[in-house]
């Protein structure tokens, strides 16, 4: 099947926020959105709000037959059983989103005669408007076999995305590195958020704050890499502020005080990386950091 016939009518089941982001993207890079199920008539009006055109099947099976590529975009757990319940004609393309979960799950589109793959957006989708805007420059992770890759590559850069090939075996791995800058990120900021609230100021303005800082963070490794990029009191190697933070951070709420702890014990790598301490100095601070008793204040 040539990469043109594949990509002749794309199918959706579920409508959700990645399909909703993702069919609106194809449908502006000209690529004709054929079909879409859902059970949600709420995500089927915000669909079809963002991308008109696709008829609304009664059934997966329906987006099936209309469709040359269909995007399974359900739930992880939703995968494997969907796609078990579609009867898939030999030669069509079965593609889902999920980060973590193994193409495997679409073995018996596999065992029907289709291309089956994974097409993973390295993007947050919390609002559909937000991630299309965010699309161009986003990696997606493609997972699939040699008569789809070129494919899945092709559509992927048709929507100013950098296709990035994946191994069989690594989804988990590699969907986890993601949660470092992606969920867990936000963590962070709220760990942020919580500290700014001690001396009375809100989350709206802890983040307008905060939010700065990060993008002068991001571009500083941009810019120099991991360890050249970064700055701070480990990277300086300055103890004082390191006993101060502690002592600050143990009067609020001990656990703020172990999670510190933590991120500043892996950030001493970086600093060593970075030439600005020395081995001498590194157990020093690994020394302060490991500490069981709260510093002095």
């Amino acid at each position: 099947m040539q990469t043109a016939n594949v990509l002749s009518r794309i199918g959706f089941v579920g409508a959700g926020r990645v399909a909703q982001t993702l069919a609106a993207a194809f449908a502006q890079a000209g690529h004709r959105v054929a079909a879409v199920h859902s059970r949600s008539d709420a995500n089927l009006a915000q669909f079809h709000a963002r991308c008109p055109e696709p008829i609304m099947a009664g059934s997966p099976q329906e987006v099936a037959e209309l469709s040359s590529l269909v995007f399974l975009t359900v739930s992880d757990d939703a995968i494997r059983p969907v796609c078990e319940e579609v009867s898939w004609a030999a030669g069509t393309a079965v593609v889902h989103c999920s980060g973590a979960t193994e193409v495997s799950a679409l073995v018996s589109a596999r065992q029907a005669g289709a291309l089956v793959g994974g097409f993973h957006p390295m993007q947050m989708f919390a609002n559909p408007e937000v991630a299309l805007a965010g699309l161009p420059g986003c990696t997606v992770g493609i997972e699939a076999e040699e008569g789809l890759l070129a494919t899945l590559e092709s559509l992927a850069k048709s929507i100013g995305c950098v296709p990035l090939p994946l191994p069989a075996g690594i989804r988990p791995l590699y969907h986890a590195s993601a949660y470092y800058v992606g969920p867990f990120l936000i963590a962070l900021l709220k760990e942020g958020a919580k500290l700014w609230a001690g001396f009375g100021a809100s989350e709206r303005q802890s983040m307008a704050a905060l939010i700065p800082l990060l993008r002068g963070t991001v571009a500083a490794v941009q810019d120099a890499g991991l360890a050249k990029g970064m700055g701070g009191c480990i990277a300086r190697g300055d103890m004082g502020t390191i006993q101060k933070h502690l002592a600050s951070l143990e009067h609020v709420d001990s656990s703020a005080a172990d999670l510190y702890r933590k991120l500043a014990l892996r950030n001493i790598p970086l600093a060593l990386e970075r030439g600005s301490i020395d081995p001498g100095r590194a157990r020093q601070i690994e020394t302060l950091l490991d500490s069981t008793d709260k510093p002095v204040r």
